[in-house]
This record gives C-alpha cells, sequence and structure tokens, in this order.
C-alpha cells in the first residue's frame, strides 16, 4: 500500500506483534555444505501449514540490491532468487502448500501508479547518470583519484513488469527450480506447490488473497490452517485481517535504517557520491585481499503476528453501550476500511490526513464517538454504506482547519530543533582551542597508556598561558590582511566588491533552510480556494466539479473495498485526478454510487507495456510498438512526455511529490495498438496471451498417481481435485502443454545449474473453483475455528509508549533469553581484549548467586571432561568435578565443543543455549505453567540468602581466600555441588 510510515507506525503502537524469527544454518564438513533438514520441526516451534510469497518482493532486492554487489548477470539474478526462496522454506518450513505469485496484468486502477513509478525510475536514472559525470570531471579536475569508470549496461528495473523476456525467463527458471526441489529436497516431498506467473491477470498478493478466499468457501477447507504471507508491502497486514482466518502470520525482511551504502564514484562507504573527495582507496587487508568485498550483514526477517494484532484491535475497538450487537470482526473491517483514507496504491491520500501525524488514532477516535449514531457499521463483506462513511467524513471535516494549523506549527517547530541540533553539533566538532600536552593532556576513559612526565612545570605553565594568546593574535592578523586584499582591489563604490567583501554564509549556517514554495499554503485562511485553484485550475465555487471529484472518490472507495473482500469488481475503472478532495467535501455522497460495470477484461501484457512504460523503456517491445513511443507522427505520443513535472504537494523530497503525467486513454491506445498487432512474432504472441495457474506435486504425495494418470488417459477436459488427496483444495485440472513428468529429463535453463536427469515431479494446470455471479464471500470467522491463545499481558498495553523494545524470539514468550552479567563480560574481557587462546584466572568460575538460572553454560572441554574450579573456595567446600549434561539440540547447533580442543568462548556458549529451552518445553509437553511463581519464590529466597551471606562475610574477599561470594543457586538444570 501507497503508505510508507504505516508499518513504522503500526509496530511501534502495537509492539507485540513483531517476533524475530529463528533461523537454523546450514554447515560446512570437510568443504561440503549441508543443508539444513527442513524435516525437523520448525525452530520458531510453530508449524505452518500454507506459504505464500509474493515474488516482487524478493525479486527486485535480488536483482539491484542497494547493500550489496549487483548480480553481474541475468543467471546470476536467478540463483539469488533461489536462494533466497530456499531461506524462507527453511525459516517457515510449511507442510501443505507453498505458492508463488508474481504480478500479472493489474487493474487500471494499479497502472496509474505502475506508470508514476515507472516514469520516475527512467528519469531519476538519467539524472543520476548526468550528476555522476559532472562530479567525476569535476574531482579529477581537482587533481582527485577515481578508479577508472566501467562500461556496464545498466540494469532497467522497469524489465520486471509483466509481457517482457525477462519475467518469461523468470517462470521458466521458476519450473525448473520447483521440480528440482520437488525430486531432491526430503522437506517438499509432501508440500503442493501452486506457481502463478507473470501471465496470469491479477497482483500477486490479490491472487493470493484470492486463492484463499475461494478455498476458504469450500465445504472441505480446515478453517484453523496456519497461514504465513511473505512480503514486505504494508496492504498485506490489511489483506490478512480481511481474510478473517484466525491464524494468519506475515514475515518480512527487518528494516534497518542507515545502511552504510558505497559511493557510486569510488566504490567506498562513509560518504555519498556528492561528497566524494576523490581520495585514494586504502589497502583492504595485508596484500589487499579483500580489495573487492563489501562487508555485508545477512539480512534477518521478522514474523507480524496478525493474531496479537487482533487482540490489540479488539481491546481498542470495543464499545459499550452500543444501539446493535457489537461484532468484532465487523468492527475490524470497518477498522481496514478507515486506513484507506491515509493512502493506498489506488487513490490519493485526504490532505487533512496524514499517517505521521496520528490520522489513524483519529479516525478511530471519530468513528467511536459517531457509531453510536450512525446505527451500525460502515461496512459488511466489502460493501460500503455510504451515509454512515459521510457522518465520519462530516466530522474529520470540521477539524480540517486546526489539522493544517497545528501541521504547520509541527513543522516550525521541528526546524527549529534541527537548527539548534547543527548548531550544537557543529560547535561539538569545533572543539577546545587549546589543548594541553604531556601530563596535564586528556586521556580516553579506561585506557591503559600513562601520560608522559612533565619535565618542567615552569616551561608549561608558561605555555599553557601563552598559546591562546598567540592563537588569537595570529587569528586577527589574518582578518586584516583579508580586509586589506578587498578594499585594494577594486574602488569601493563598485557593487561586485561589495558581494566580495560581503561572503556568503553557507546553508548550515542560515537562519532558516530552504523550503519548496507552498502556493496552497493550507494553514491560512482561503486554504480551499487556492487549493482547487492551484491543483486543479478551477474555481472553488464550482460546485459541480468539486462534486465530481467526490464521486470519483466514493467509487474509488468502495472499489479497494470490493478487491480486499470480494476481487476485482471492474479491470477498466481508475481514479482520475491526481489529487483528492478535502473530507469537508463529502455532502450528499449516498447515492453517488450504484455498481460499476460488469465483465470488463484486464488488457494483455503487451498492452499493459504500453500503458506503464516511458519512451526510454521501448526497447523490451517490438520494433512497431516502440516507434509508437517516440515517433512524432504516432497518434498516441502525447502518452509518453520526454519530461514532466513534479508537484511536491507540501512535501520535501522529490519521490514524496506527485508525478504530473498525463493519463492514458484505452480507446486511442487501442485504436493505435490495432495497427501493429499483426506486426508481432509467434513468440511475442505467446507472451503476450494470457496464461494459467500451475500445480506440483512430488511423487510420495497423494495426488501424484492422480494427476499421472490424468497424463496417460490424456484427458482433455477439467478434472475437479480430489480434496481429500490434496489437504482439502479444490479445483480443476487441465493438462498443460509444455509439463514436468515424472522419469522424464528437465533441462536447466541456467549454464551453472545441472539439468535434471529423473524428475519424481509432476505439474499441471490448475484454476481456482468457479462461483456464480453475485457470489459473496462471507467475511466473517468460520465455523470450528479456534482462536489462539491469547498472549498479550496488562503490560503489553502501555509497551509501545516505553523506552526501548525489542522483539521475542521465536513464538515461545517462555523462550529463555541469553544475558551476560559482570563475570561473563569478564571472561569475554580475559580472552578477548588481551589476545589469549586461553583463558584468564577467572574463566572458569562459575557465576555469582545474582546471575539468571540456566543461561550460563561452564567451559568444557569437548563435552567429556569433568569441570575443575581454578581456585578453592571455602564456601563451596572442596571441588568437585561437573560434568556437561549433552541436549540433542547442543549437538545439532555445532556439538559439545568449541575452539582450541576444549569449550569455545562464553558467548558462544551462551547462544547455543537458546534453542534449549524449546527442546524442554517439547520434551515436557509444553511450557510450565508455574514457571514465573516459581522463577518469582527462587530469586526472593536467593536474595534472601545472598543478604545473609553478606551481612556473615564481610571482611574476606575474592573466591579464594580474603572475600566470600555466596555460593551458586540450586538449578534445576546443573548440579554444583
Amino acid at each position: 500500500m501507497g503508505v510508507p510510515a504505516f508499518f513504522r507506525w503500526l509496530s511501534r503502537k502495537y509492539p507485540s506483534i513483531i517476533v524475530h524469527c529463528v533461523e537454523e544454518k546450514g554447515r560446512e564438513c570437510n568443504g561440503v555444505r549441508i543443508p539444513v533438514d527442513t524435516t525437523k520441526p520448525n525452530p520458531n516451534e510453530v508449524e505452518f501449514d500454507n506459504l505464500y510469497l509474493d515474488m516482487n518482493g524478493i525479486i527486485h532486492p535480488c536483482t539491484h540490491p542497494e547493500d550489496k554487489p549487483a548480480p553481474k548477470n541475468e543467471d546470476e539474478m536467478m540463483v539469488a532468487i533461489f536462494e533466497y526462496i530456499d531461506r524462507l522454506f527453511n525459516i517457515v518450513r510449511p507442510r501443505r502448500v507453498l505458492y508463488m505469485a508474481i504480478d500479472g496484468v493489474a487493474p487500471r486502477a494499479k497502472m496509474n501508479q505502475q506508470r508514476s513509478r515507472r516514469f520516475r525510475a527512467s528519469k531519476e536514472g538519467v539524472e543520476l547518470t548526468d550528476e555522476k559525470h559532472r562530479i567525476r570531471e569535476e574531482i579529477i579536475q581537482r587533481g582527485g583519484y577515481l578508479p577508472p569508470e566501467e562500461i556496464k549496461e545498466r540494469f532497467d528495473s522497469n524489465c520486471i513488469t509483466p509481457g517482457t523476456e525477462f519475467m518469461d525467463n523468470l517462470a521458466h527458471c521458476l519450473r525448473y527450480y520447483v521440480a528440482e526441489r520437488l525430486s531432491n529436497d526430503p522437506g517438499w516431498k509432501n508440500v503442493v506447490v501452486f506457481l502463478s506467473d507473470a501471465s496470469v491477470p491479477g497482483e500477486g498478493e490479490h491472487k493470493i488473497m484470492d486463492f484463499i478466499r475461494r478455498q476458504r468457501a469450500q465445504p472441505n477447507h480446515d478453517p484453523n490452517t496456519h497461514h504465513c504471507l511473505c512480503g514486505a508491502d504494508a496492504d498485506l497486514i490489511m489483506l490478512g485481517l480481511a481474510t478473517h482466518e484466525p491464524n494468519f502470520t506475515i514475515i518480512r525482511e527487518e528494516f534497518k535504517p542507515n545502511k552504510p551504502r558505497p559511493c557510486s564514484l569510488c566504490g567506498q562507504t562513509g560518504h555519498e557520491m556528492k561528497d566524494c573527495q576523490g581520495v585514494a582507496r586504502e589497502k583492504q587487508g595485508q596484500h589487499d585481499e579483500f580489495a573487492d568485498t563489501m562487508p555485508v550483514s545477512e539480512q534477518e526477517f521478522i514474523f507480524i503476528r496478525l493474531c496479537v494484532l487482533r487482540e490489540y484491535l479488539e481491546r481498542e475497538l470495543t464499545m459499550a453501550s452500543l444501539p446493535f450487537a457489537f461484532d468484532f470482526e465487523r468492527s475490524v473491517d470497518d477498522w481496514v476500511f478507515m486506513c484507506f483514507f491515509v493512502g493506498n496504491d489506488f487513490l490519493p491520500h485526504l490532505p487533512s490526513l496524514e499517517i505521521r501525524e496520528g490520522a489513524i488514532d483519529r479516525l478511530v477516535n471519530i468513528y467511536k464517538d459517531v457509531v453510536h449514531k450512525t446505527g451500525g457499521y460502515l461496512t459488511q463483506n466489502g460493501y460500503v454504506n455510504l451515509e454512515r462513511v459521510e457522518m465520519i467524513m462530516q466530522a474529520v471535516g470540521v477539524a480540517e482547519d486546526n489539522i493544517f494549523k497545528k501541521r504547520k506549527e509541527d513543522e516550525e517547530n521541528f526546524r527549529r530543533r534541527n537548527k539548534e541540533k547543527r548548531k550544537r553539533m557543529k560547535a561539538e566538532q569545533q572543539g577546545p582551542s587549546y589543548l594541553t600536552t604531556g601530563q596535564f593532556a586528556p586521556q580516553a576513559l579506561g585506557r591503559r597508556d600513562v601520560p608522559e612526565p612533565i619535565q618542567n612545570p615552569r616551561y608549561q605553565a608558561y605555555d599553557m598561558r601563552m598559546n591562546p594568546r598567540e592563537q588569537n593574535n595570529k587569528n586577527a592578523a589574518q582578518s586584516l590582511k583579508a580586509m586589506m586584499r578587498n578594499e585594494g582591489g577594486t574602488s569601493s563604490g563598485s557593487s561586485e566588491s561589495q558581494d566580495r567583501r560581503a561572503p556568503k554564509r553557507k546553508a548550515e549556517d542560515s537562519d532558516s533552510d530552504p523550503e519548496p514554495e507552498d502556493n496552497v499554503r493550507l494553514w491560512e485562511e482561503g486554504w480551499k480556494q487556492r487549493y482547487y485553484k492551484n491543483k486543479f485550475d478551477v474555481d472553488v465555487t464550482d460546485s459541480d466539479f468539486r462534486k465530481k471529484v467526490v464521486q470519483s472518490y466514493v467509487e474509488g472507495l468502495c472499489w479497494v473495498l470490493r478487491y480486499y473482500y470480494q476481487g476485482c469488481a471492474s479491470w477498466k475503472w481508475y481514479f482520475p485526478f491526481h489529487y483528492a478532495p478535502f473530507a469537508s467535501d463529502f455532502k450528499d455522497i449516498k447515492g453517488m454510487f450504484t455498481e460499476f460495470e460488469k465483465d470488463t477484461k484486464p488488457f494483455k501484457p503487451l498492452e499493459q507495456l504500453m500503458s506503464v512504460f516511458p519512451a526510454a523503456s521501448g526497447n523490451f517491445l517490438p520494433t512497431t510498438w516502440r516507434d509508437l513511443m517516440v515517433s512524432p507522427e504516432s497518434s498516441i505520443i502525447d502518452f509518453y512526455p520526454d519530461d514532466f513535472a513534479i508537484d511536491l504537494n507540501g512535501k520535501k523530497y522529490a519521490w514524496q511529490g506527485v508525478a504530473l503525467l498525463p493519463f492514458v486513454d484505452e480507446r486511442r491506445l487501442r485504436a493505435a495498438l490495432a495497427e501493429v498487432y499483426p506486426d508481432l512474432t509467434p513468440e511475442e504472441v505467446r507472451r503476450n496471451s494470457l496464461g494459467s495457474d500451475v500445480l506440483f506435486v512430488g511423487k510420495s504425495h497423494l495426488l501424484f498417481d492422480f494427476i499421472h494418470e490424468l497424463y496417460r488417459e490424456e484427458c482433455n477436459k477439467g478434472t475437479a481435485v480430489p480434496p481429500e488427496l490434496c489437504f482439502g483444495i479444490q479445483g480443476l485440472l487441465n493438462l498443460d502443454e509444455s509439463p514436468v513428468l515424472p522419469d522424464k529429463p528437465v533441462k536447466s535453463p541456467i549454464p551453472t545449474l545441472r539439468d535434471i536427469s529423473q524428475s519424481t515431479a509432476v505439474s499441471i494446470k490448475f484454476k481456482d473453483p468457479e462461483y456464480a455471479d453475485g457470489h459473496v464471500f462471507k467475511a466473517v470467522l468460520l465455523s470450528g475455528a479456534k482462536i489462539p491463545t491469547k498472549v498479550l499481558k496488562p503490560g503489553d498495553w502501555e509497551r509501545g509508549n516505553r523506552g526501548q523494545w525489542r522483539p521475542q524470539l521465536g513464538f515461545n514468550p517462555n523462550r529463555q533469553q541469553a544475558h551476560l552479567d559482570q563475570s561473563g563480560f569478564r571472561a569475554l574481557g580475559h580472552s578477548l581484549n588481551r589476545n589469549q587462546h586461553s583463558g584468564g584466572q577467572y574463566s572458569n568460575t562459575p557465576p555469582p548467586g545474582n546471575y539468571h538460572q540456566g543461561s550460563y553454560r561452564p567451559q568444557h572441554s569437548g563435552g567429556h571432561r569433568g569441570f575443575q574450579h581454578s581456585r578453592p573456595n571455602p564456601q563451596l567446600g572442596a571441588s568437585q568435578p561437573f560434568q556437561q549434561p549433552q541436549f540433542p539440540r547442543q549437538q545439532q547447533y555445532g556439538g559439545g565443543g568449541d575452539g582450541d580442543g576444549g569449550g569455545g568462548h562464553g558467548w558462544n556458549r551462551v547462544v547455543q543455549s537458546q534453542p534449549l529451552a524449546y527442546q524442554q518445553n517439547r520434551d515436557h509437553g509444553g511450557p510450565r505453567q508455574d514457571g514465573y511463581q516459581q522463577q518469582y519464590e527462587y530469586r526472593r529466597d536467593d536474595w534472601q540468602d545472598r543478604r545473609g551471606d553478606r551481612r556473615g562475610n564481610r571482611g574476606q574477599q575474592g573466591y579464594g581466600s580474603s572475600r566470600s561470594y555466596p555460593p551458586p543457586p540450586p538449578s534445576r538444570r546443573y548440579n554444583w555441588n
């Protein structure tokens, strides 16, 4: 969804919805990589049934990554996509379904946004190239050094659009990948794989939602299926809530801001291209062996638990004393609908509603106040009650004037704080005017270097007094010389000399930052008149035009909600304006919408390319089609401007602005394309046709023999899927023209990957179940659905407003976390800071009593030798050998030993101890219910014992003789006696 700050707002307001993924890594043994066994239980302590991949969120970071070197060619891109899918499969480990959906031809409402993105990308690419050439020439003229410019063809990300050769090749590569995994990976053997490539119309995430929606309407659907959807778009959260499935989780990459990016000129990190000075690169390694490597931290993943978000919303949306029965599922639908007003991929957001200003909270509060008067909910099963929506909009319209004034006030305060911050940072960077040396020189805290002694204290004191005076005299002399040079060069009366005498202030020293001109000035009186005059070029008194804009926006709200809950209502509809109306303009909207046009058809792939591509990306189109973009005689040349304006619309950066592109007229486009359709080659005709989903199963799956028999009998009519053979999934099967067949070879489309000599998989076309026209999918919890156990505690409701917070690791809230206290850091200091391979004198000492129980792992050798204290302890008596127990999970994560024949460092031992809690819970049938009370009682007794010990042993120090620590507490896991 087009709301960049939505996920940030959601994760801060409802922090417990986020869980860090636990990922098991593959190992290497004697140079051979051992893959992860995905048949084992999920290390996140939850089992997922279905995994859905919104493939465009995988394709883009794999083809043109921002934080690592880009692939050199298309083959490397495909391998990167395979590895990304492998990693997701390893984390989620689906047991029933893997659904891969690539964006196909989108509805016309989405094409406007796609067109804007692609035109922007093309324009920014040209501007970036020109800027690089300009800065490069300036640096070389100054005598700077830059590596020779590589002659490299720039990867045009616009090719990730249905109908291009790249997307066609990707579909072939994914077919090979699925066949290879089903034939060789035991974790895939019982999984049904669906591939919906770019030839199938619809956006990837909405094809997934359509599959879920149609399957859950079948009588054989399991209402407790656990879904996991992978994607980075914020609208996936809305779509997941709209399914009303009780077990729905989203997995996405964890966003880490301020990642270092290399300069595109010199390739070094630490500065941007505009700040490049042309300094030679430092040697990487002793022999510069790391010159071509970039430090890359592997991207981590997080889970977003929608069941926990439902808990938050249930508390927030529950209302008492309603004149009608409260229905939580209906209130969730209303919450999803209200989020559309702050922006989405199909409609511009209302001017008075910005998510960064708490617009969703404002809407929810208004909704809870007004719903008592509306007599019911705003939506039902994806259909909008416009009369009730008007009451919400009028309540927002009353506050619009105050919202705009408050926005201006906040912006001025923000600029003032930034100005003060820059001044403080500049003062800190300057430092003191004089620093002493020798014995009185400032030393960094914790340094062991001893300052040099003073040889002549009297001379040192004199130097400290006189140096600042000398510096001031030098500064005054330099200023006087500069003034005399300025006065002597030209006559005092010339304006040029006046300009030279008054040096320009730098931007950071100016009183106010340069702000883009805003002619609308929403914070001043007459804002509505200026808005319609500047944005629409009409007078505010033209009520008919304003009503037309509002009517189009109301149609858009109905279309978007229908799209989320029932599927695409119309492939032709789109919002025909660049800007939205005001909330106060929503008057008498009850009769503004009736119904959408029936039986509309999507564009074909090449037609969509002509609708969204700029002329610079015409190389992906047939020659005669490309000429329509550049030829002056073309009847549609006005659709492809070489340059276009970007209206910042009150924003600061160009990417936040509105691209003022002309809208494509479908009738004119089709008329122009009718003349060039005969020029298509057979291959281009194939790429321009609409396809269907493909189903894959392995040889051990129950559905395998059924599909294989269809190919033997050459059944040419659609055959229903037996739900008992496919986890209750239903649909129609049709033979594929180029199928993957068992015991047949599959040729690899990538030269670096081997062919499959004998496949054990089979593929066939699949079509979702059909429903009668006018069928309404119910937005309700299904009968038999079990609501997950509540996970929020009373303290979680206000957790988002407190200091720093970290998501939990895995789905088990009782997972024992690793901790280090002073003794642990002391062991790290002895083993790391002094570069010693053996531990320090305290490295084998058991932890003190205030250490969290169960987190410490004593040093051991190979997991078999006894543990001996380094010193005798009178409190503990004679030291006893300690036998380290071996756990299956610990062996799985690297065995009992680490390092030079002995136990590893303390940090490694603590990190390896994390999976043990899950092992214990599994062995005991789940987490202990009384764990919190036992821990509290245990810590209270331990605290009393330690206080008593301190009173009786104040005169001793150390473990050996002088100071007495209390004995370690009795642990449920280890025995220290």
